[in-house]
């Protein structure tokens, strides 16, 4: 497909993460945060974890609950071990994700595995259907070496985690969301157009280096997200001179009511009233 051939999204607004804590005082950075579900269902959340201290992150996220949605945790850099109340355990090593659908409830734990050394990864909030939220909760691990890599072309490769790109489909795919998640490495001098389903809210996420979004050109550095512009187009163009490592998401708007209270996440109050109660009783 030649350049001018390919419309790409241009970007409507660059936001900048903001630092919080959560868990047992782990010090992250929310990038996509609550004024943004409605912006860009299916999407609740999105953290980056990133540190060479160990205080920022040691302490981890003890036994905490979920309702109504599914978590995807990347890792860039270090190992995260999991597990929940129902007797499952897992590792997460580096380039590996977890695809977690809390459904109608679990309580799990997740905590940082070295005692030295880089934390680097992500947390992505992926909102469920009505229908779905009740479900039994399931988990994936998917290990670095089954997530496919499409080296695009020259300078140019694509980790995908969900979706397609290039016609290889991602680890994960899903059907009420339809979730793209790719991991891009553009070499220094080089110039990509992601494709992204026209019907999707999508956005992107630089976090090494900085690229230029769109033929505008807008420029995106490490730490900036960018919301793309809903508009008649085949995806986003993403050009960058000195080499950029860039996270393009998109979903397909599940357009239902949001209820939320912390890790619970419903469609109406009375249904966050049980969840709470549920919780509260043992019922997860």
């Amino acid at each position: 497909m030649s350049h001018n051939a390919f419309v790409s999204r241009e970007v409507e607004r660059l936001l900048t993460g903001v630092p919080v804590s959560d868990g047992a005082g782990v010090k992250l950075k929310r990038v996509l945060t609550h004024d943004l579900q409605r912006r860009l269902d299916p999407f609740l959340m999105l953290d980056e974890f990133r540190s060479d201290d160990p205080d920022d992150y040691l302490a981890g996220f003890p036994d905490h609950p979920h309702r109504g949605f599914e978590t995807v945790t990347y890792m860039i850099d270090g190992r995260m071990r999991h597990r929940d109340n129902a007797g499952n355990e897992g590792l997460l090593s580096p380039g590996g994700v977890q695809w977690m659908t809390a459904g109608r409830g679990i309580v799990h734990s997740e905590l940082p595995e070295q005692q030295d050394g880089l934390m680097h990864g992500f947390q992505l909030w992926v909102n469920l259907p009505s229908r779905d939220k009740m479900t039994e909760p399931a988990y994936r691990d998917i290990p670095d070496g089954d997530i496919p890599v499409v080296q695009a072309k020259d300078g140019v490769s694509v980790k995908v985690v969900a979706g397609f790109a290039e016609d290889t489909v991602g680890a994960v795919t899903r059907e009420a969301t339809q979730p793209l998640y790719l991991d891009i490495a553009l070499a220094r001098g080089t110039r990509y157009d992601a494709a992204i389903p026209s019907g999707h809210n999508a956005f992107l996420y630089v976090y090494d280096g900085e690229l230029a979004a769109g033929e505008r050109g807008q420029k995106v550095v490490a730490g900036q997200m960018a919301v793309l512009a809903n508009a008649a187009a085949g995806g986003v163009s993403l050009q960058s001179a000195d080499g950029a490592r860039v996270l393009v998401i998109a979903g397909r708007p599940l357009n239902e009511p949001i209820a939320q209270w912390g890790p619970f996440v419903m469609n109406t109050r009375e249904e966050l009233d049980a969840a709470f109660e549920d919780f509260r009783a043992g019922r997860f």
